[in-house]
């Protein structure tokens, strides 16, 4: 499924109503959906409105995708993306499932050092917030 975001409001609304409803869904598939879909999307914007709806969901397997993959959330190439969902984390009012992934990220086996290094200082700005 391609997703092509026109400059017209109406094709934007639509692809953030999607992103909404699969933020608030309660299916742990959802996630599935966010990551294949939108945490791939050549279009900055919708992989920033995805990281930021994977943190919202606030669940171990949503912060993963955006904590522990490479090329997406605090690890994307656009620092937009990444600025985004490195804040929308540290808004977190439960901060607790987000600092236990990030650990495990930095203690973790077979994960590369710059996504470890990333999980570092996310987590220092975390403990500070």
């Amino acid at each position: 499924m391609n997703i092509t975001i026109n400059k017209t409001t109406k094709t934007y609304n639509r692809v953030s109503d999607i992103i909404d409803s699969l933020t608030i869904n309660p299916n742990p598939e959802a996630v599935a959906v966010l990551e294949e879909i939108g945490t791939n999307s050549s279009i900055d914007e919708v992989r920033e409105m995805t990281a930021r709806a994977l943190v919202k969901r606030n669940e171990p397997a949503s912060l993963s995708v955006v904590i522990t993959q490479r090329g997406k959330g605090i690890n994307d190439m656009s620092t937009v993306v990444a600025m985004s969902t490195i804040n929308c984390l540290l808004s977190l009012e439960d901060k607790e499932e987000a600092m236990k992934v990030l650990e495990n990220t930095i203690s973790g086996e077979g994960i590369e050092e710059d996504v470890r290094e990333n999980a570092r200082s996310v987590k220092a700005l975390m403990a500070l917030s």
